[in-house]
């Protein structure tokens, strides 16, 4: 399958759980408004993880408001496969599971693409990255987690460099067209080290959604990500695409 927003070298992804979800509308609409690509969706169903957030609803409600960039699902529930659907009708254009989530990784993969909508992997930080050898066919976005699922506003694990290494040196190989995303400590401070191992795609939550609040302030982190980005010395591959 063609890659996710081919025209993009790099694409951000606000994370939604650190928006003001009095106004969670505004926020996204602001976000976007500033720069950035693609809207960042956790999903926590206090089972696979220890925390309670949104379902497809609030998805829905976001493409009712008016919401047409992507939306990137990230189902960090148990199971996996009855929630896939509810998530495809409400609007989410990308939806990315743990594979300790799903006794049938393979088949949840399907299961998504089939209903229209991008799949991916998430990998925890200390979870090895081998089941990937045997769906990279049906993966169009990988996802490290450079933080513990489960809450936002946490630090940066620098292990998974080496780790967003490897998956760059896997997807290469394997001629398939991937993003490599990572979410968790993101900011301005540590795209460019990101970025130069091999990532194209970064979920930033608290390093975005903060106070003032306003678009301009929000304008302000996204470009200054963005020069990071631009002054980044990405694997030769991403230059070439």
């Amino acid at each position: 399958m063609e890659l996710i927003e081919p025209d993009k070298d790099f694409l951000i992804a606000p994370s939604i759980l650190s928006a003001d979800f009095a106004r969670l509308g505004e926020e996204v609409v602001n976000s976007l408004s500033a720069g950035a690509d693609v809207v960042h969706f956790d999903v926590m169903d206090n089972h696979y993880v220890p925390n309670l957030t949104i379902g497809p609803m609030v998805c829905s409600a976001l493409r009712k408001h008016g919401v047409t960039a992507p939306i990137d699902v990230h189902l960090m529930v148990s199971p996996v496969d009855r929630i896939v659907g509810d998530f495809a009708d409400a609007g989410a254009s990308y939806i990315t599971f743990h594979p300790e989530a799903s006794p049938h990784v393979d088949r949840t993969l399907q299961l998504i693409r089939g209903a229209g909508c991008k799949a991916g992997l998430v990998f925890n930080p200390a979870t090895p990255l081998d089941i990937l050898k045997y769906v990279m066919d049906k993966v169009d976005i990988i996802l490290l987690m450079s933080v513990n699922p489960g809450f936002g506003g946490q630090s940066f694990i620098p292990a998974t460099l080496d780790k967003a290494r490897e998956a760059r040196k896997l997807i290469d190989a394997s001629g398939y067209d991937i993003r490599l995303e990572i979410d968790g400590g993101v900011s301005g401070a540590n795209i460019k080290e990101v970025a130069e191992a091999g990532v194209d795609m970064f979920v930033a939550g608290s390093a975005i959604f903060r106070d003032p609040r306003t678009e301009e302030d929000y304008k302000v982190t996204i470009d200054a990500m963005r020069d990071e980005l631009a002054a980044a010395k990405v694997p030769a591959n991403l230059v070439e695409s």
